[in-house]
């Protein structure tokens, strides 16, 4: 038997699944990740009614766990064709991600994060920085490492697959323009959409100062938190900020804390490979700095432990399967 539900896995008990959006990349990405699992049927929906509401509401309500690829206003329109009590919403999009009745899916920040999804029927799957950066500061800032009320900075760059299928028709269009052949620098506003729940799962007062950059290759993704150490309480060292993070994620089999100062184990001729996630649902957390100065970092793959992957994560969770299963470390 596995926790969750009292399923017994060997002997294969199908689940309903349906994906509401399963033509973005997401969706996409989940329906890969899907494939090849006995312990669940796939819904599918005709795909001249995929916006039918009649049509959706069949598929949702039929679903023992229905994932939600849609942007923010259709995503709350499919929740509102949810009426019966049984079906698991798993939202890819940022409409619940800061609402107090779902659960946020990063179980890795501790039990009651895992218990409530354990227990929930709705549940808000992360985004790509959001959870990156969370990754990186919330067991500091529970630690008292980093006090509540400090304000972050942190720098974030992306592969472009992150901006969904017209960004990637643009990105791999064969004429494709000079101007996109560079890193480029957006949400220049300083209002990017993750910053609410950047603030309010790490447990700080302020939003961070977010700097995320666009890159010219198709997925992988790093968020960059600087800390200067004298200016935090006890002025505390890199070993101190690597062994909060040790602790935090002890036993997670999805998050990996790279050795302290182990340079030739965790970078590549001195460079730090964005790509190294890619195709997995890791997420590899790198600290390093000097006396002074300290970087966390927190790669993923932005499609898999950002995305897709995390979404099958927590589906596994909440239907009490093993965590693993469907997923690559």
């Amino acid at each position: 038997m596995y926790p969750g539900v009292g399923i017994d896995y060997l002997n294969l008990m199908q689940f309903k699944v349906f994906v509401d959006g399963s033509e973005g990349t997401t969706g996409l990405q989940i329906h890969e990740r899907l494939a090849g699992r006995s312990e669940l049927e796939i819904i599918t929906i005709d795909p001249e009614k995929r916006k039918d509401p009649v049509a959706k509401a069949a598929c949702l309500n039929e679903a023992d766990v229905a994932f939600l690829c849609l942007p923010d206003a259709a995503s709350r329109e499919s929740v509102a064709l949810v009426t019966g009590p049984n079906t698991v919403l798993i939202d890819a999009s940022t409409a619940h991600r800061t609402d107090p009745d779902w659960a946020y899916g990063l179980p890795e920040l501790g039990a009651e994060w895992r218990e409530r999804i354990v227990a929930s029927n709705r549940i808000a799957n992360i985004g790509c920085h959001a959870g990156a950066f969370i990754l990186a500061v919330q067991p500091l800032v529970k630690s008292g490492l980093v006090p509540a009320d400090q304000v972050l900075s942190c720098f974030s760059l992306t592969g472009y697959s992150g901006g969904g299928k017209q960004m990637i028709a643009q990105y791999e269009a064969a004429d494709c323009p000079e101007a996109l052949k560079s890193p480029r620098p957006y949400a220049l506003g300083l209002a990017h959409k993750h910053l609410p729940e950047m603030r309010q799962h790490t447990g700080l007062v302020h939003p961070p100062i977010f700097a995320p950059v666009v890159a010219p290759y198709r997925q992988g993704l790093s968020v960059t938190v600087p800390l200067a150490l004298p200016q935090l309480p006890g002025s505390p060292k890199l070993a101190d900020i690597h062994r909060a993070l040790v602790d935090a994620y002890a036993g997670q089999t999805f998050v990996k804390v790279l050795p302290l100062g182990d340079d030739a184990a965790n970078l590549d001729g001195g460079f730090f490979d964005l790509q190294a996630c890619n195709g997995t649902n890791r997420a590899d957390v790198l600290v390093t700095g000097n006396g002074d100065q300290a970087l966390v970092m927190v790669r993923v793959d932005n499609l898999g432990k950002g995305a897709s992957g995390s979404a099958i994560q927590n589906m596994n969770i909440r239907l009490g399967l093993p965590e693993e299963a469907g997923l690559k470390i």
